[in-house]
């Protein structure tokens, strides 16, 4: 324990003016401890240091061979240890000069043990949400019907919310709105994915029931689908595929559906497309204007994202290539759209590839980055940087 002569004997020593320093001095000394501490160091930015000081919760998810994410409520960063070359050292009571207040003791020395070293620390970085493993389990067991042997005698995995924020390496808010893409809903406390079979009947009843009552599609009343429809199908399905495929609001008092062209359309050219490997193009978009409801205008610019035109074939030909089924990772994503196609023009490899930007990039860096240029026929394409094996 240093006195305050010895203190004072050693700033003679090192040449430091005691007047320019706060009179309190804090002393340091090792616990017995100090080498193996059960603290870690986690770098925050001022949002999620918010978070905590709110008294929220961050939560760090990952099975084990996952590499750890952590999570706010609506965020998901990216965990790694940062090395580094100044030690870090814990001091319980510690304060810094801000804290050492002109009303401190003059003359007064606080005597502090170091509880712990480190030399590395957490830091986060912002990330994408890691959302393909929630697709992956709710196809464990995708809904086809109340009256189905399958659902009746179904044993296979079912996951309700907590389940889902357990597993899958997401925000709650990031999380939600990718059950909301997916068109899930919470059946009997387990979220779940209609069979896209069953999810095609029952938009088929809904469509087929606007006909017959000569509905606008931008005002089918809920009310009345229940009472045509509840005989065929269970309510809240009837209200789920509402809900899929349009916008609900309410005037005066009822509720209405105001029915989306295009995910209609997405949807049907799915159904045609799952039952072909590749479907020539002019009789796809023939087959495809006949099955959509009357008076909705198809066009390709509807399945960006969705499906794949190949107009250097003869004839020219287009198959199904759900962006939903490709990799999450960088590398992957452009390795998996470098297999199936060796060039790509912009205009056809970007919407494959927007999903994978940052907050502060664009697709034009990630293909500086994954793939290199040069032009064909006039037109720039893009190819692998690397070889694809």
């Amino acid at each position: 324990m240093r006195s305050r002569e010895e203190v004072e004997a050693t700033l003679q020593v090192a040449k430091v003016n005691p007047a320019e320093l706060l009179p309190v001095v804090q002393c340091l000394s090792f616990g017995a401890a100090a080498e193996a501490p059960e603290y870690r160091l986690l770098q925050l930015e001022p949002e999620l240091c918010a978070e905590l000081e709110a008294g929220r919760s961050l939560m760090i998810r990952g099975d084990r061979e996952e590499h750890a994410v952590l999570c706010s409520k609506d965020k998901t960063y990216d965990m790694k240890i940062a090395d580094t070359s100044n030690t870090l050292l814990f001091i319980p009571g510690c304060e810094t000069p801000e804290q050492l207040g002109a009303d401190k003791p003059t003359s007064n020395i606080v005597h502090l043990q170091i509880a712990g070293v480190a030399k590395n620390f957490w830091e986060l970085r912002r990330c994408r949400p890691k959302l393909k493993k929630l697709k992956k389990l709710l196809m464990e067991s995708p809904y086809e019907g109340p009256d189905t042997e399958q659902e009746q005698t179904s044993a296979n995995s079912k996951y309700a919310t907590e389940d889902l924020l357990d597993q899958v390496q997401a925000s709650e808010e990031e999380i939600m709105h990718q059950l909301e893409t997916l068109k899930a809903c919470q059946i009997e406390g387990y979220w779940r994915i209609l069979d896209f079979d069953y999810e095609m009947k029952l938009l088929n009843h809904v469509t087929q029931l606007i006909y017959t009552e000569s509905w606008s599609f931008n005002r089918v009343p809920l009310s009345v689908c229940l009472q045509e429809l509840g005989p065929l199908e269970p309510e809240n399905m009837i209200e789920h595929i509402l809900m899929s495929y349009g916008r609900k609001y309410t005037d005066e008092g009822d509720t209405y559906f105001e029915m989306k062209e295009e995910k209609i359309c997405r949807g049907i050219a799915q159904m045609l497309l799952n039952n072909a490997v590749k479907f020539s193009l002019s009789e796809f978009q023939e087959v495809w204007q006949q099955s959509v409801p009357e008076g909705m205008i198809t066009g390709l610019d509807q399945l960006k994202g969705l499906a794949l035109a190949d107009y250097s074939s003869k004839p020219e030909t287009i198959s199904l290539l759900n962006i939903e089924d490709l990799p999450e990772e960088n590398q992957e994503r452009f390795n998996t759209l470098f297999k199936i196609r060796e060039k790509w023009t912009e205009a056809d490899i970007v919407p494959y590839i927007q999903d994978l930007c940052s907050e502060k990039q664009t697709t034009g860096a990630l293909l500086t980055k994954y793939a290199r240029s040069s032009m064909q026929n006039g037109i720039k394409v893009y190819n692998s940087r690397r070889p694809i094996s």
